[in-house]
């Protein structure tokens, strides 16, 4: 009496193993970019509460962004845009999520300016997918 498995056996699990990882891996990694997204999104509202408290304090923007953003891993956040009445806030992407970039003024107006490869933009508002849907805020 045998024990163990044929080699077809050990193929066919193989095979499985394959295909699952195959439709897994690119779902997850979406998930960690829209993840990502989201904390540089979070951290430029929380960039505009202290960009208002400053302005609410002086009676200006200027001076106001902070010379140490809430962190992010993969995003860099500044101010390019700083007058008396006015203020943008940017997430440019870096590493895997280079090509994204957000925005934010003193409005509350929300822009996507630029995607990655395969993703659509949205002038309107942040985006949450590739589609280019708009973020539930």
């Amino acid at each position: 009496m045998q024990h163990g498995f044929s080699l077809i056996e050990l193929v066919v699990v193989m095979a499985i193993v394959v295909i699952l990882a195959i439709i897994t891996i690119p779902s997850y990694r979406r998930y960690i970019m829209k993840s990502d997204i989201q904390t540089a999104q979070a951290a430029m509202m929380s960039m505009a509460n202290d960009l208002r408290q400053y302005a609410q304090d002086r009676e200006t923007y200027v001076g106001g962004c902070p010379v140490t953003p809430p962190p992010t891993e993969d995003f860099t956040l500044s101010c390019p845009t700083l007058t008396a009445t006015t203020y943008t806030i940017q997430a440019t992407g870096t590493g895997s999520l280079s090509g994204f970039t957000f925005t934010l003024d003193q409005n509350g107006d929300r822009s996507t300016t630029n995607v990655a490869s395969g993703w659509t933009s949205n002038s309107t508002c942040w985006i949450s997918d590739p589609q280019g849907d708009c973020a539930v805020e």
